[in-house]
């Protein structure tokens, strides 16, 4: 095979993007890998890391899933083929799937959110994950589980140096 790289499965996973806000305000009940239909443009962007998920959302309706809010930056080499920042892109997943997921967010009141986009060989995968909102005292119970456990680790490195 010349010039052919490995195979799908010798190549990692690369991470290019997370929503760390999604963990934030969400309790993330459930984790979903969808392919995304993305322009050649698009792909060239994302591969210089140039998209952001933090306000973005993923709806499905009428058998199909799509995403609203990423933003993927323009391709600054590209020309007449870049595309709108922020269109809606479509999910690649199952239809069963889609559709469980979409009795899901109907009935029991949970979210669709992006959790990351990464590249799984040379496709770009996006990990959607069904997540039902945080109270603002829950937040205030995960920040102050957070300092917590900070505080103890900070204690227990400074008795591992005064020891």
């Amino acid at each position: 095979m010349p010039g052919g790289g490995g195979s799908v499965e010798s190549r990692g996973v690369k991470v290019i993007a997370k929503n760390s806000k999604a963990y934030h305000d969400y309790f993330i009940e459930d984790q979903y890998e969808a392919g995304i239909e993305l322009a050649g443009t698009e792909v060239k962007s994302i591969r210089q890391g140039h998209v952001n998920l933090k306000d973005s959302f993923c709806i499905a309706k009428d058998g199909q899933m799509h995403v609203h809010g990423m933003h993927i930056s323009p391709y600054e080499k590209g020309n007449i083929f870049n595309k709108d920042p922020l269109r809606p892109r479509r999910l690649l997943m199952h239809k069963r799937e889609i559709l469980r997921l979409y009795a899901r967010v109907k009935q029991d009141g949970y979210a669709l959110v992006p959790l990351s986009i990464y590249f799984r060989g040379s496709r770009v995968k996006l990990e959607v994950g069904l997540a039902k909102g945080k109270k603002l005292y829950d937040k205030r119970d995960a920040a102050a589980a957070k300092d917590a456990r900070r505080e103890m680790d900070r204690a227990m490195k400074d008795r591992r140096r005064g020891g």
